[in-house]
Order: C-alpha cells, then sequence, then structure tokens
C-alpha cells in the first residue's frame, strides 16, 4: 500500500460526501465531524519485575445527541488519538444506522499485550478503568471489547467501576462473560452482521450468496466467524488470511478446520489443506465475488483497489478501505457494503445486552439472532432507500446519508445548551 489514510480524516472525508445530499447547515456538520471531548491520560503501572510501565491511554467520548457514548476499548502498539477520535465518530453513525438509541465513543491504551503477563494486563486494565469511572456509567458511557481485548478485560473493567462506585451496575460495561451478565449471541455478533449484510447486498443484487466464492482478510474472532456463517450459508471460502499470510484453496477451505489449525500453530500460515499461500494483498485482490476485509484500518487504498476483482465487499473491520480506494471501487462498480452498517451487530448485541442488564431479564441466543437480523435488515433497507433516493454513487455515502440525518434530527429536537 502506498497510501497510509489518517483515519479521523476520512471519517471527517465520509461526512462531508453524504452532507451534499442533506439540508442541513454547513455549522451544523462541522459540529458532527469532531469529538464532545477525548480523554488523554498516561497510565503508570507496577510491572512482574518491580519496575515501573507508562501507557498513553484514550477515550474519545464523539456524540452524545442520540443517547450514552458506546464504544470498544483496544490494545495495539500502533493506537492514536487520531485513531481513536475516528473510531469514536464511526461509532456515532454506526448505533444511528441501525437505529438504537446510544451515541459513539471509542478507547485505546498505546500497548502490545502479547508483551506482558496477564497479571500485568489485568493491573493497566484496572488503572484505566479507574481513570475512566468518573465519566463512564449505565447512562453515560458504556465501553465494550475491541481489538485485543474481550470478555476478561471488560469483567476487569466492570469489577474496577463497581468497586470504586460501591454499587453493581452490569450495564456499565458490555461484551462481558455470561456468568457477569454477558448476553448470548455477542461473540459471533460482528461476524454474523457482516453475513447478514453480504447476504442482503446478494439479495439486492439478483444473486444467491450460496453460489459465492468468499476470501476473508483477517481471522481473528470477526473474520473467522464470518467465514464460518458465510460457508453455512453455503458460500464457497477459498481464502483467509491473518497477519502470518494467507492461504488458498479454489475448491475451498473448511472454516473450522483452519480455525482449529491456528488456534494449535497460532498462524494460518502452514495449513496443511492449502494449495497456495499467498501475502495479504495478494487475498484482497483476489478473483471472488465476495470479500470480506476483517484486519484493520486502511487495507485498501487507491492503488491496491485498482487490482480490486471481487464483486461485493463487507466491511467486517472498521475503515478498511481508504477514501481514495472507495473512488477507485465506486469508478469500478464494486459494491462496498461500509462498515459502519456491516461490522453493527457488535455494537447491537452489545446494546441487547445493555438492555438485558437494565430490565435483569436474559434472553436465549435465538432471541439475540433473530433480533440482530431484523435490525440489520432494516437499516439495510434504509440504505437502499437513501441509495436509489438520492442517486448516490455508493452505499457509504448512503449509510452516512441515513445517520447523520438521525443524528441531526436528535441535536435539533433537543435544542442548544446553554
Amino acid at each position: 500500500m502506498s497510501e497510509e489514510a489518517n483515519p479521523f480524516e476520512s471519517l471527517q472525508s465520509q461526512i462531508d460526501d453524504a452532507a451534499a445530499y442533506l439540508d442541513v447547515g454547513d455549522d451544523v456538520i462541522e459540529r458532527l465531524k469532531h469529538p464532545e471531548r477525548v480523554l488523554e491520560t498516561n497510565l503508570t503501572v507496577e510491572l512482574d519485575d518491580g519496575s515501573l510501565g507508562r501507557f498513553k491511554a484514550f477515550r474519545s467520548q464523539f456524540n452524545g445527541d442520540r443517547g450514552p457514548y458506546k464504544g470498544g476499548i483496544r490494545y495495539h502498539p500502533n493506537v492514536t488519538r487520531d485513531e481513536v477520535k475516528a473510531l469514536s465518530g464511526w461509532m456515532t453513525y454506526k448505533t444511528a444506522i441501525v437505529d438504537i438509541p446510544l451515541g459513539g465513543g471509542k478507547g485505546g491504551i498505546i500497548v502490545d499485550p502479547s508483551q506482558y503477563s496477564e497479571a500485568e494486563l489485568e493491573r493497566i486494565t484496572r488503572a484505566f478503568a479507574a481513570e475512566l469511572t468518573p465519566m463512564i456509567g449505565v447512562d453515560k458511557d458504556i465501553p465494550a471489547p475491541d481489538v485485543n481485548t474481550g470478555q476478561r478485560e471488560m469483567n476487569w473493567i466492570k469489577d474496577t467501576y463497581e468497586t470504586i462506585e460501591d454499587t453493581t451496575e452490569p450495564g456499565v460495561i458490555t461484551g462481558k462473560a455470561l456468568d457477569s451478565g454477558g448476553s448470548e449471541g455477542r461473540v459471533e455478533a460482528t461476524g454474523r452482521s457482516t453475513v447478514i449484510a453480504a447476504r442482503e447486498a446478494f439479495d439486492y443484487l439478483g444473486r444467491d450468496i450460496a453460489d459465492a466464492t468468499v476470501a476473508v482478510q483477517g481471522y481473528g474472532n470477526a473474520g473467522w466467524i464470518s467465514a464460518k456463517l458465510v460457508e453455512e450459508l453455503g458460500a464457497t471460502v477459498v481464502a483467509v488470511s491473518d497477519s502470518s499470510g494467507a492461504v488458498y484453496n479454489e475448491a475451498g477451505l473448511d472454516a473450522r478446520d483452519v480455525k482449529a489449525f491456528k488456534n494449535e500453530t497460532g498462524s494460518v500460515s502452514g495449513y496443511a489443506d492449502a494449495d497456495e499461500e499467498l501475502t495479504n494483498d495478494e487475498l484482497l485482490t483476489l478473483d471472488v465475488d465476495l470479500l470480506i476485509p476483517a484486519a484493520l484500518e486502511n487495507a485498501i487504498d487507491a492503488e491496491l483497489a485498482a487490482d480490486v476483482k471481487a464483486d461485493v465487499i463487507s466491511e467486517a473491520a472498521n475503515g478498511p478501505i481508504t477514501p481514495g480506494g472507495d473512488e477507485v471501487l465506486a469508478g469500478k462498480d464494486v459494491v462496498v457494503i461500509p462498515d459502519i452498517l456491516a461490522n453493527a451487530g457488535g455494537v447491537t448485541v452489545s446494546y441487547f445486552e445493555w438492555v438485558q442488564n437494565r430490565q435483569r431479564f436474559y434472553w436465549t441466543e435465538e432471541k439475540v439472532n433473530a433480533e440482530l437480523e431484523a435490525i440489520i435488515g432494516d437499516a439495510f433497507d434504509a440504505l437502499t432507500g437513501a441509495y436509489e433516493e438520492h442517486d448516490l454513487e455508493n452505499f457509504r455515502t448512503a449509510a452516512y446519508v441515513v445517520s447523520i440525518q438521525r443524528v441531526v434530527d436528535a441535536f435539533e429536537e433537543a435544542g442548544t445548551f446553554p
């Protein structure tokens, strides 16, 4: 890749593209391009050898017009302030496109978790939770898992918050383990919505996803669940990848078997039933019907997009296509289901978890999946309605037209204070 787009600038560009089709003042749009506040803090934690480690951390609360801030916390050495701001903005419009009553937030710690023990990670997590406690809460800001975090870290955050506040409040965090108030269906939610959205797109195009060939970039939770679920619909997964590289078999791979191999060895590379090993960039340019980028941002820039041969892209990752890449793909009539819809299953089921925590009444996995199916289907219909009504260039702009209008409506209905 030659283009390393600033994710916050990418977000602002996407908002500007959609604003051209909305009867909304420039002053209001300018407000919707920036976070309301960003916490930047330095965590000092005692490491196992007795030395002190310093870790920079962020929490961006982008917009709360439609409800409490909502968004994950990621642990990664490449976390930046601008990345967290962008992700909190994408979350704002993600919750709006699926029409759940939440705003957008995001957090992150600059850390490589593979370099620290479980005890050290717990101390890092609890230190961040203590910093977050004054600004989070069931009606204020509800964090969740993201890259390199999961149920374990969410349970630590919940316990820290409840200890400091001397309360019981499971809804302060989502993505928890079931015994700690988590929801059935949460682990598979992001991959499930990615596949539901892809299926809806194939239906919209008059095609059957069961006949599709599929490549999945990234074989973490979202990627492997997407591969498994799309395989269950009858599609043929021909290639998958992780940070080590990609494996390919024209006749199809067994998604579950590849996952078992990765669990055993640490990577997909070397999988015995693969005919060929590829780079991640080679996977992204395979001649397949459906491409699912499920890794990090900026995977497909303008240069790489010129070689993309997929007919449909469903974005399991956040921001995997740069604005330049979007422009090239639109010119090639590649249908891109934007991240704010495709991967919205995670935040949608987090919303379900929050609702269940508030009610102290828990749903079956069947109910969770049925509710998710309905919400993603309705959101896709709203997207295609805007796409056709405004004769838009791509689905991403259509998604932002819908979601920005919903945020604007909430803002204008509330009025301005002071």
